[in-house]
């Protein structure tokens, strides 16, 4: 029990961290492509990393309730219905720490060379690129059929001194 509450206390002061966090992520990223192509190998590896990534944005992207499986949606139809935030079926700290840690994963894999299968690489670059078009078009159809768009703006706040009706 002690040994959980220590990466939950430095989870938790480091939630707030939004844009920090993103940024060690991408850096972590950007060296493990570095290193990809640098030493020409883990192709698969890579794809394996790519596909993970994928998935866990489409996640990020929908809804907690779909829509086309409930009959009665979560989210707002009109624009007079109160104002109700969008939840996440993957929430945005759950993305960011198991997208961090396949990084890291990946980054380990890098160490060990049966992890190096051989692989013709471009066959699995134009099979990614398919895939995130196929996924993403996907999921842009159905936030345009319901009419969500996956971000939160918050409650409209207005300056002092200004009155709305």
């Amino acid at each position: 029990m002690h040994g959980q509450m220590i990466p939950q206390k430095y989870l938790d002061k480091i939630t707030p961290m939004i844009y920090e966090r993103w940024s060690a992520f991408f850096v972590l990223l950007f060296f493990f492509m570095y290193l990809i192509l640098k030493l020409q190998s883990h192709y698969v590896v890579c794809y394996a990393l790519w596909i993970y990534l994928l998935n866990g944005f489409i996640l990020f992207l929908s809804p907690f309730s779909d829509p086309d499986e409930e009959g009665d949606s979560s989210l707002p139809k009109t624009q007079d219905e109160e104002f109700r935030p969008f939840i996440r079926k993957l929430p945005e700290l759950a993305f960011w720490k198991g997208s961090t840690i396949a990084v890291l994963v990946s980054l380990a894999t890098l160490l060990f060379s049966f992890f190096d299968i051989p692989v013709f690489w471009p066959v699995l670059v134009i099979y990614f690129c398919v895939l995130t078009f196929l996924m993403l078009r996907k999921q842009i159809e159905h936030m345009i059929r319901h009419k969500y768009i996956p971000l939160t703006m918050g409650k409209v706040r207005y300056k002092e001194g200004e009155i709305r009706l």
